[in-house]
């Protein structure tokens, strides 16, 4: 079941589920307890239960319907028009893997100064991964993700997303790991800083949980980049082709490091634009996920 956080024009915060006929049920009109994604995981938590289940339990209870996921998105490209989807959670804390694709090894290596230490860590048991930041630098979906007026060379990296709570794999989202190429290129050792900077992520469209999505290791992962209305760019890639499976990633995130509850983890990029290609003011960026959606965001200099 897909899950969406949805701003009233009241300013309330709603939790709303997806109906098999692509029409969305408010949650938190049925039951003021279940104001957002993580009332669902906690209470799940206690009584043993699926979020799933208990969501279909709230469904049942009213079965009426809202809004279409369509007059959702609708609403959300246009400005003060409610009600407008939100991230689908707002995770405590923003990790990531990085050369978890074979393509992605082969860029780095391009970019890099450094070439070896992306070839060890890629054949290495030990992945990389690196703090991403806080919700200070999350954008919500429809809104700007920043590029580095520092970086000559900013790509966004579309990559499959996962949620912990309980320290296990709850749910999926798509995520936009927003890279500023030129600086990490130029030294290793510079990954913070072209990581972690001002809307530097984006998570979203909605929460997916584990047993929806069923098989996370068989999704389609689409890029596309629109610049002035037109296609600047577009690529592909499957989950398939991660070295590491999602499993794997969340038990090295978690050694000796117990991350709190809802922390979201950026998987990896298998879809890299071609070198001479640089994000620009105004591009639109569009993430789509097999089973979760697409992910839109336009480009801003910060």
């Amino acid at each position: 079941m897909r899950y969406f956080q949805v701003l009233l024009e009241s300013g309330e915060s709603h939790l709303a589920a997806e109906a098999g006929d692509g029409s969305l049920v408010d949650l938190t009109t049925i039951s003021p307890h279940a104001r957002s994604i993580f009332d669902l995981l906690h209470a799940g938590s206690l009584a043993g239960s699926g979020v799933d289940d208990l969501a279909r339990g709230l469904i049942d209870r009213s079965g009426n319907s809202w809004l279409s996921v369509g007059d959702l998105v609708k609403n959300s490209k246009a400005e003060r028009r409610f009600p407008r989807m939100t991230s689908p959670l707002v995770p405590p804390e923003i990790w990531a893997v990085g050369v978890t694709y074979q393509d992605s090894m082969r860029e780095r290596q391009a970019e890099s100064k450094s070439p070896d230490v992306y070839a060890k860590v890629y054949g290495a048991d030990r992945p990389e991964v690196f703090f991403k930041g806080t919700p200070r630098v999350l954008a919500e979906p429809f809104a700007e993700v920043g590029i580095r007026s520092d970086s000559a060379w900013n790509v966004p990296e579309p990559e499959l997303a996962f949620v912990l709570y309980d320290g296990r794999i709850a749910g999926y989202t798509c995520g936009n790991d927003m890279s500023s190429r030129t600086i990490e290129g130029e030294n290793p050792l510079y990954l913070p800083q072209a990581k972690i900077y001002d809307r530097s992520c984006a998570i979203g469209p909605c929460f997916v949980t584990a047993d929806s999505i069923g098989n996370a290791q068989d999704l389609d992962i689409t890029l596309r980049i629109r610049r002035g209305g037109r296609e600047a760019f577009k690529g592909s890639t499957n989950t398939g082709k991660m070295k590491r499976d999602c499993a794997y990633l969340a038990d090295w995130l978690q050694r000796h490091n117990p991350v709190p509850d809802g922390t979201t983890v950026c998987t990896g990029t298998g879809t890299i634009p071609p070198p001479e290609f640089t994000l620009k003011q105004d591009d639109v960026i569009e993430i789509e996920i097999e089973k979760i959606g697409t992910l839109v965001n336009t480009v801003v200099v910060v």
